[in-house]
């Protein structure tokens, strides 16, 4: 096969202890936890959706260093959204709950950054609101934990501060739906496959950052996520 174009180059993420997870597909749950969901007006366990992003939205960030993600074009709303990133290691189709862990290749802290004006205002339009979720260096991400290194559970912490300052805080076993319930819910709508991965939902306190803030993400025995937001 001859390219008439240069192939993009591959996107991965960094794996604690060493190599590089290559991703296919970022899927994100939305409205996961239910002071979240509140926050945003609504309320009750509503059935799991999703939204996608582009795999080059990915941007990884080295344990011990500080990302920086330029603040985004047409928004004057930025906001963060703290959430646990599941890897997928094994793919399929219908995946069972009772099956879905054994999919699972590892666990990230990742961001799920958010035009919330551009989304707003697709909402009220019924629009479709990629514009407001799906763009560059919208997926922040820290280094990947291989799951039988980690231990992520119900009482696992994740939180988030800006320029020290608390912003969000919670427990995973606060997700209205599990991971593997979330895994079996993907599964049914896309066949799944290795390399993709799950943002599972954001706890709520979500705000908006300017540029000069510094992000400080940590979900307990995964590597944290520093990110600083860049003037354009």
């Amino acid at each position: 096969m001859s390219l008439v174009l240069a192939a993009p180059p591959a996107i991965t993420v960094p794996v604690r202890g060493g190599g590089e997870f290559p991703v296919r597909r970022v899927y994100c749950v939305g409205r996961n936890y239910v002071e979240h969901a509140i926050e945003m007006g609504h309320t009750g366990r509503e059935p799991p959706f999703f939204f996608l992003k582009p795999a080059d939205n990915v941007l990884p960030v080295r344990e011990g260093e500080t990302g920086t993600m330029r603040y985004p074009t047409l928004t004057q709303s930025l906001h963060h959204e703290l959430e646990l990133v599941v890897a997928i290691g094994e793919g399929g189709s219908d995946i069972p709950v009772e099956q879905a862990m054994r999919h699972v290749w590892g666990y990230a802290v990742g961001l799920d950054m958010t035009r919330r004006d551009l989304q707003n205002d697709m909402k009220k339009q019924g629009r479709p609101w990629e514009i407001g979720k799906a763009f560059e260096e919208s997926a922040p991400i820290g280094e990947l934990v291989r799951a039988a290194d980690a231990s992520v559970n119900a009482d696992t912490a994740i939180a988030l501060t800006v320029n020290g300052q608390p912003r969000q805080a919670s427990r995973i076993g606060k997700l209205i739906w599990g991971i593997p319930e979330v895994i079996a819910h993907a599964s049914a709508a896309w066949t799944l496959a290795p390399g993709d991965l799950i943002y599972t939902g954001t706890p709520e306190g979500v705000a908006a950052v300017v540029p000069g803030d510094l992000l400080e993400a940590r979900i307990d025995g995964l590597p944290s996520l520093s990110l600083r937001i860049a003037p354009r």
